[in-house]
C-alpha cells in the first residue's frame, strides 16, 4: 500500500471545492466580527441598552483584553510580525508559485486575518491612550466591526473568485 496516496486520497487538498472550506471561512469571519477585540459584540450591544453593571462589565473586559493585547505587542510583537511575514510568505509562494490549493486557501484565508490583527492592535492602542470609556469606547468597538466585517466580506468575495477560477480551471474542455 502506498502511504502517501492513501493519505491524499482520504484529505482532498483540493480547498477550493471543499465544502469545509467554505464552512469555516464563514466560521471564521463571523467568530472575527463577532469577538471585537476580545470581547463579544453583544456585550457592546447590552452596555449601550443598559448603563451601570452592564457598562462596567465592558469597560473592564475591553480593559484586560487592551492591557493583554499591548503586553503581547510590547514583548514579543518583533517576533510576532515576523513569525507572520515568515508563514504568510511561505504560504504565498507554496500556493501561488508552486500551485499548492491549500497554501492558496490558507493564505486567503490567515492575510486579511492578520490585517484584523493589525487594525485591532492599533485600535487598542487608540483606546488606552486616549482612556476611552462609555459611549466613546462603545463607538471605538462599533467603528472596529464594521472594518472588520467590510475586510472580511471582501476577503470572502476575493476568496471565491479565486476559487471559482481554480474549479475551473480544473474543468475538462468539453467539445
Amino acid at each position: 500500500m502506498d502511504w502517501p496516496n492513501a493519505v491524499f486520497e482520504v484529505i482532498d487538498t483540493r480547498s477550493f471545492s471543499s465544502l469545509w472550506f467554505w464552512i469555516a471561512l464563514a466560521v471564521t469571519w463571523s467568530m472575527a466580527s463577532h469577538w471585537v477585540l476580545g470581547v463579544p459584540y453583544d456585550m457592546v450591544l447590552r452596555a449601550a441598552r443598559r448603563d451601570g453593571a452592564a457598562e462596567h462589565d465592558l469597560e473592564e473586559l475591553v480593559r484586560i483584553n487592551v492591557d493583554r493585547m499591548l503586553h503581547i505587542a510590547r514583548v514579543g510583537g518583533l517576533w510576532l510580525v515576523g513569525a507572520a511575514s515568515f508563514a504568510l510568505t511561505m504560504l504565498a509562494l507554496l500556493g501561488f508559485l508552486y500551485r499548492v490549493e491549500v497554501a492558496q486557501a490558507l493564505f486567503c484565508l490567515l492575510l486579511p486575518l492578520s490585517l484584523v490583527w493589525a487594525m485591532g492592535l492599533r485600535a487598542a492602542r487608540r483606546i488606552r491612550a486616549e482612556a476611552l470609556a462609555g459611549d466613546a469606547l462603545r463607538r471605538a468597538l462599533r467603528t472596529q466591526r464594521v472594518v472588520t466585517q467590510a475586510l472580511g466580506m471582501l476577503a470572502i468575495f476575493l476568496t471565491a473568485l479565486w476559487g471559482m477560477y481554480q474549479n475551473l480551471s480544473r474543468l475538462p474542455l468539453a467539445g
